[in-house]
């Protein structure tokens, strides 16, 4: 038995299991596991990636401070996820909510909270089991004022959002081929060497704040 294509996964009644937390909307990360082993999956699992220090908490060297005076060095956070046969690996900023996490209220049980939220949108990404619930937090996201905030600006948060609408193009019929010559690039190669460049930038930004 195998897990259930995407558009049958997407189609998944998940609103039972939404809860409320830090005023969002959630899927307990074993739900999630739960779910995707009733619709066919085998192996199911995540890990935290760590960082060259040995660390779960990616970080950058410069340290921000807002008006306040209080301080943040734009933290992240990533999974290993592993779905049968497919592996994949997911990073987001520490958030609060809405808020990213800053140096007087990071903990270990906020990084787990992350960590596992990550886990749920990457499933949903690739799998598009819940997916509905992240294009709704990503389209309230869109009308916020804190994209104002060039501090706020993530490069994993764009690259995932690009990535979203991407599979949302897909879901709507479009092959990767008809997406990448649609947007005015040459094949599905050029569109996924655009993507990888968000992972390029991000390590070339992180070099350049430790000169």
């Amino acid at each position: 038995m195998a897990l259930k294509n995407y558009k049958e996964m997407r189609a998944v009644d998940v609103s039972k299991h939404v809860e409320q937390r830090d005023k969002m909307d959630y899927i307990n990360w074993a739900q999630i596991v739960e779910l995707l082993h009733e619709n066919g999956a085998e192996t199911v699992y995540f890990e935290p990636l760590i960082n060259e220090k040995g660390s779960s908490l990616f970080m950058t060297d410069q340290v921000f401070t807002d008006k306040n005076g209080v301080t943040n060095r734009c933290y992240e956070v990533g999974v290993k996820v592993v779905v049968d046969d497919n592996i994949w690996e997911f990073r987001g900023p520490l958030m609060n909510g809405s808020n990213p996490v800053k140096d007087n209220s990071i903990s270990q049980q906020r990084i787990w909270n992350c960590q596992t939220r990550l886990f749920v949108k990457c499933v949903a990404i690739h799998t598009g089991l819940g997916f509905n619930l992240w294009l709704k937090e990503e389209q309230d996201a869109e009308k916020s004022d804190k994209w104002d905030d060039i501090n706020n600006h993530s490069l994993a948060a764009i690259r995932e959002r690009i990535e979203r609408l991407v599979t949302v193009k897909m879901d709507g019929g479009f092959s990767a081929e008809e997406i990448a010559v649609k947007a005015g690039l040459k094949d599905a190669d050029e569109m996924r060497e655009y993507i990888r460049m968000f992972k390029r930038i991000h390590d070339f930004e992180t070099k350049l704040r430790a000169l």
